[in-house]
């Protein structure tokens, strides 16, 4: 189990240079915006426009705080993330743009390199104690406080702390009362 705290995320523009990305992590370790493998980050919407084009790029965002984002894309069609709806998938060459609905918010965006990695996202809420085995690369985002252990390993985490669990390891997650968290499933393409 490796804890990467927020207070450790970096803190760059976005590739457009019209918003904020805390970078979670990035591999392979000290790539670039243009030459990772995968990313996760975590944006700070705070006006309506475009987002960041990525070629060859797979990408999901989810919803961590804030009333909701529309997100217009190709061909017409609307998507709208609110407090507790899933995470949505698209490749990141689309063009898109977005609305923030009734002000600022901010996203979990995990990104992969089409031909080397491919990602599975999705929300889980915690009551009590949820136990999750990694079958490959796993990443957890808090979106409130728990309390984490891994063999005889433990510790608190604060909102949107990042656990990054290697194929194969458990972890046990227990929250006093609902936690939202995001797993994500990080494997090479075959």
């Amino acid at each position: 189990m490796r804890i990467i705290r927020r207070r450790d995320y970096s803190r760059m523009p976005w590739k457009n240079g019209q918003g904020l990305t805390e970078e979670v992590m990035a591999f392979p370790a000290g790539s670039s915006v243009e030459s990772f493998d995968w990313r996760l980050s975590i944006a700070h919407v705070g006006t309506d426009g475009p987002f960041s084009v990525f070629p060859d790029i797979e990408r999901t965002i989810a919803l961590l705080d804030g009333e909701g984002l529309a997100l217009d894309l190709p061909e017409g069609r609307t998507v709208t993330l609110g407090p507790g709806s899933e995470p949505f998938s698209f490749p990141g060459d689309w063009v898109i743009s977005s609305r923030n609905l009734r002000g600022a918010t901010t996203d979990l965006n995990m990104m992969t390199r089409r031909g080397r990695y491919r990602h599975f996202m999705r929300r889980e809420t915690v009551i009590g104690t949820l136990a999750v085995q990694a079958k490959h690369d796993a990443l957890l985002v808090f979106n409130a406080m728990a309390r984490v252990r891994s063999g005889v390993e433990q510790a608190e985490l604060a909102r949107w702390d990042t656990v990054r669990l290697e194929p194969g390891e458990r972890l046990s997650v227990t929250s006093e009362g609902a936690v939202d968290l995001f797993l994500i499933d990080v494997r090479p393409e075959l």
